[in-house]
């Protein structure tokens, strides 16, 4: 099956949409014009850029830029995680629990399927791995970021019911253990919603991809029941340690409920 290129003309037919819709907001009053045609400039800007250091990339494996290049989208990552909470940890602790929670789940989840499951030789081989580790970023960082904004949130709200908990001998964890629990269920629905709705509601962006460029539809959907498997696996355990840090950061070592340590985003 022939790949049909794209020109820069059937790209700027389709922009057409985005400065649609920012006219309309703007008739509107929706207040949304500007941030519209910053996000549709970066979306080009950015894609571009990973293009190019991909293609270098593929044609100079090499571990140490691919490392480099995994470090850069997980920094990127950690910072939009702190920037979607109104209520975050102040100082390192706003930046480093979903930073550390993504690298513990994402990578070490990218890297399993890499060396166990798909079986690339080299491992870190960039067509396989940039990739993978790309989705399950962004969608681990979605649900990090759900989950440690229900948290934060939730314990600013009910800050009264968990302190009468541990005026009743409650134990931080115990106090809090409710609202642990339902923002964890927080971070999980998206990923839920999505592997729910695949094949019926929706085709899967991956999958979509892979059709339109010419791979049989039976090997596209393996693939990407392999991807919505790892990322809920990814979403899922990242989701976990960030709410258990998170919480655990909400009390001090006497027990004590530290709304200080949170401010506003």
């Amino acid at each position: 099956m022939t790949i049909i290129s794209l020109s820069p003309l059937d790209l700027s037919l389709a922009a057409l949409l985005i400065l649609a819709l920012a006219f309309l907001s703007w008739r509107m009053h929706l207040g949304l014009g500007s941030g519209l045609l910053i996000a549709g400039a970066r979306t080009v800007i950015q894609l571009l850029l990973i293009g190019l250091v991909l293609e270098a990339l593929f044609r100079n494996v090499d571990l140490g830029w691919i490392a480099l290049l995994s470090l850069v989208m997980l920094s990127v990552a950690g910072r939009e995680i702190m920037a979607r909470q109104k209520k975050r940890f102040a100082g390192w602790w706003g930046y480093g629990v979903g930073t550390l929670s993504m690298f513990v789940s994402s990578f070490t989840v990218t890297v399993l399927a890499l060396v166990v499951v798909i079986g690339t030789e080299p491992w870190y081989q960039p067509q396989y791995a940039i990739p993978l580790l790309g989705m399950l970023l962004g969608n681990t960082m979605n649900g990090i970021a759900l989950g440690l904004d229900r948290l934060t949130s939730s314990a600013w709200t009910q800050f009264r019911v968990i302190e009468a908990r541990l005026m009743l001998g409650h134990s931080g964890a115990q106090a809090i253990e409710d609202i642990r629990r339902e923002s964890i269920r927080t971070g999980l629905i998206n990923i839920m919603n999505a592997m729910a709705a695949a094949g019926i509601v929706s085709l899967p962006g991956m999958m979509t991809g892979q059709i339109l460029s010419g791979t049989p539809p039976i090997e596209a959907v393996k693939y990407q029941i392999l991807i919505m498997f790892l990322i809920a696996g990814g979403t899922g355990f990242g989701t976990l340690v960030a709410v258990w840090l998170g919480a655990r950061r909400l009390f001090d070592e006497r027990e004590r409920l530290r709304l200080d340590r949170l401010k506003s985003g």
